[in-house]
């Protein structure tokens, strides 16, 4: 098996309103023209200088020249060309946090650039992303560049297209200053916390580990929930199950109650649970020589309503549950599809709108031209009577449309030849998300059957699809494990006679809460309104690299570290990963954003109490050590026992007699390597940062496997084990040599949705 490939000021203060000539006019951009220069260097169009536009990445420049070649320079910054020290606070608490800023190392080249490019400019447009952290970026080139060339404005577009750059470039306007203090005051507030809390844990704990305003209340919510699987309890009940017969047609009915009494699962209100299996051999008895006879029969239409287009946090949990992507994959790739992707003859064309939108506002265009697809494609009869608009959560912002297709003529399958296919894949999803959110409902047809039995009532239920309407195009995922099932039952008329066949007493137990996948923690953050939409992705990626959570079966589980980490904050920093009080702080930028609160009032308000609290945990924190656990096996070098540790890139095994015996090794999984029988399988990881499994005695021996190995032997072949494969949809064994193909189901885990207690 081949081994997987492994805004600102100089001083830092407040920007002050500066005197500047006053913007010419708005008026149209003159139209685009194809470039007769292949190499893309500045040069004068019909002896006139270039006006310069600047933007974040060179796949976002090379996209804008496609349009504005001839008349405009595209000028890429690399992302923020000026932040905060990373050895130092950089924030002067005394001087009303007075952030100081400095040129980011490795960027002074590219500022020196953009100085000489300025000087010829008559006008320089920033076109930064549209959000805080782009209105910051262009703060801070705008105040580089006003010495040189005070002719500065700001274009906003949120899909990089030829209409919307020349929209955005006849309607320049001034860099917002809320949008740039709500910025600046998060970064100043995760600076604070980042800088003050981390050294305490270095000092208490050990070195390398960090604290976050943000990540350390997602390790809280995953730390709390493992806590609640640990403390559950499972609580028996029984169900039971008739299976029917009318003719050569069968049906399923399960006891629904006795006498008006309910009988129903532990947790739910006003019913009977039948804890033992004594509680239903009793009914059984009951219904022994009973006549089953149809009484009421329910039909009707169900309908059934399309999802909102995807924001932010839906798009990644979606990718989640349907791609198995992370968070941070998800919006590496969407990232890509919004700053262009070359489509051969129509060029290189932006395929979505801005990807980081807590908003599900469509525009009018947009959805007129989603109504006509729809249309022309599957009927006047998939279109609903007006166009659909959603609701987006109160704090949303709604200049920023969803996230959806620049073009929904751009078909997936039309795409598809030019892109990789995580693109596709993640195209393919915002596309039908978007088209079927405009797209009239389903109809189900429903059926509901009571059946009597003595005394006793049986319910069957079923159901089909009548019209698809937008299921033409797209099922929304869920966290629960499995297909979405449908059913129908035979035609009944009230007062028919069933045959009994099998009364099937069913055995179940109350589950415990799942632990978390990507999706429920996003889904988790954005709900108790912690963080925005720009922060989930680098929110779960921060917490597994620093070890504080590691990923089992798509599923999020604390560390002991994570969970020591944990609780020493929440002893001693209650405030500053409460869940209510970080979602306010997150309310009081959006006020800054709106211009209703000052910024460093917000800093003030949240600093003077913190600090407080970080003296009294300096005195009251002891020095604590990690735990250290023996694996009842000797150092092969020294003889000494071997105990796990943590490490900065995680857990591993360690001789106890360190530092005078260096005896290290991976982690393993404790399964016995199935090429050379001697090693243990380990987990690694790639270059790329993907998990796969390895033999503890590399290089020696050289297995490798992106599945995770079993100890359970090929029933087919008899060779081979089998291991654990998984995909977005379901987990199977499967042989590891390809060339045998066997595969098994896995048992799946709990569903993800709200179980009895």
């Amino acid at each position: 098996m081949t081994m997987p490939k492994r805004k600102v000021s100089t001083d830092g203060a407040t920007p002050k309103k500066r005197t500047k000539p006053p913007l010419p006019q708005a008026t149209a951009a003159p139209e685009p023209q194809p470039s007769e220069s292949a190499n893309g260097e500045s040069r004068a169009v019909q002896g006139k200088p270039r006006s310069l536009v600047v933007v974040e990445s060179p796949t976002k420049a090379r996209t804008l020249k496609k349009f504005l070649t001839r008349r405009y320079d595209v000028f890429a910054s690399m992302g923020h060309l000026k932040d905060l020290p990373r050895s130092q606070l950089g924030v002067d608490v005394k001087n009303g946090f007075t952030p100081k800023y400095i040129v980011v190392k490795g960027k002074g080249g590219i500022l020196k650039e953009l100085k000489e490019a300025a000087k010829q400019a008559p006008a320089v447009f920033m076109a930064t992303d549209p959000d805080r952290e782009g209105e910051a970026i262009s703060w801070h080139l705008a105040d580089a560049l006003r010495p040189v060339n005070p002719e500065i404005k700001r274009i906003e577009f949120h899909e990089i297209t030829k209409e919307a750059v020349r929209k955005a470039l006849a309607h320049p306007r001034e860099i917002d200053l809320n949008l740039v203090n709500a910025q600046q005051a998060r970064r100043i507030l995760d600076r604070l916390v980042g800088y003050k809390l981390s050294p305490l844990l270095w000092r208490k704990i050990r070195g390398g580990l960090s604290a976050g305003r943000v990540q350390s209340v997602a390790v809280r919510l995953v730390v709390e929930r493992e806590r609640e699987i640990e403390s559950f309890v499972p609580q028996e009940f029984w169900s039971l199950l008739a299976r029917l017969r009318e003719d050569d047609q069968h049906i399923e009915a399960r006891l629904y109650g006795k006498d008006g009494t309910r009988y129903g699962s532990p947790g739910e209100e006003d019913v009977t649970v039948l804890r033992t299996r004594d509680d239903v051999d009793a009914i059984v008895r009951d219904l022994d020589g009973v006549t089953y006879t149809v009484g009421e029969v329910r039909r009707k239409d169900q309908f059934r309503h399309p999802a909102p287009p995807f924001t932010t946090s839906t798009l990644q949990q979606e990718a989640n549950r349907k791609l198995g992507y992370s968070a941070a994959r998800t919006m590496n790739v969407a990232q890509q599809l919004y700053e262009g992707v070359d489509l051969g003859p129509e060029g290189t064309v932006g395929l979505i709108t801005y990807m980081r939108t807590d908003s599900v506002r469509v525009s009018e265009g947009a959805q007129r031209e989603a109504r006509e697809y729809v249309t022309q494609t599957y009927g006047e009869s998939y279109v609903p009577d007006s166009p659909r608009i959603y609701r987006s959560r109160r704090e949303a912002q709604e200049a920023h449309e969803a996230i959806r297709p620049t073009a929904v003529r751009r078909a997936p399958d039309r795409v598809k030849p030019f892109l990789r296919s995580d693109q596709y894949k993640v195209y393919k999803l915002i596309w039908e998300r978007f088209l079927a959110s405009q797209m009239a409902s389903a109809i189900m047809d429903t059926l509901s059957v009571d059946i009597h039995a003595g005394s006793f009532l049986f319910r069957a239920t079923g159901s089909r699809v009548k019209f698809p309407g937008f299921l033409a195009v797209y099922r929304e995922g869920t966290d629960a494990n499995g297909e979405e099932k449908e059913g129908w039952l035979p035609e009944l008329t009230t007062g028919d006679q069933l045959t009994l066949m099998e009364l099937a007493p069913q055995q179940h137990f109350t589950q415990p809460p799942p632990r978390y996948t990507e999706a429920s923690l996003v889904k988790a953050l954005e709900e108790r309104g912690i963080g925005r939409p720009s922060t989930y992705a680098p929110t779960i990626e921060t917490i597994k690299r620093r070890g504080y959570v590691h990923s089992t079966s798509r599923r999020l589980q604390p560390t002991d570290l994570g969970v020591l980490v944990n609780d020493m904050l929440v002893e001693h920093f209650g405030d500053v990963i409460d869940y209510d009080f970080t979602a306010t702080m997150e309310e009081e930028l959006d006020q800054v954003e709106e211009g209703r609160l000052d910024w460093k009032k917000v800093v003030g308000d949240f600093y003077k109490p913190f600090e407080h609290d970080l003296v009294i945990a300096e005195k009251k924190i002891e020095e604590v050590k990690m735990p250290v656990v023996e694996i009842g096996e000797a150092c092969p070098v020294c003889g000494r026992p071997l105990v796990r540790k943590h490490g900065r890139f995680g857990e591993f095994i360690a001789c106890s007699g360190f530092p005078e015996c260096k005896y290290t090794r991976p982690l393993g999984i404790g399964v016995p390597c199935p090429k050379c029988k001697v090693g243990e399988v380990v987990e690694r990881r790639s270059r790329r940062g993907r998990t796969f499994f390895g033999c503890s005695t590399y290089p020696a021996c050289t297995f490798t496997s992106w599945d995770k190995p079993t100890d359970k032997v090929c029933p087919r072949c008899g060779k081979n084990v089998l291991g654990i494969h998984q995909t977005a949809r379901k987990t199977t064994l499967r042989c590891l040599d390809r060339t045998c193909g066997y595969t098994e189901p896995v048992t799946p885990e709990p569903a993800e949705e709200p179980v009895a207690r």
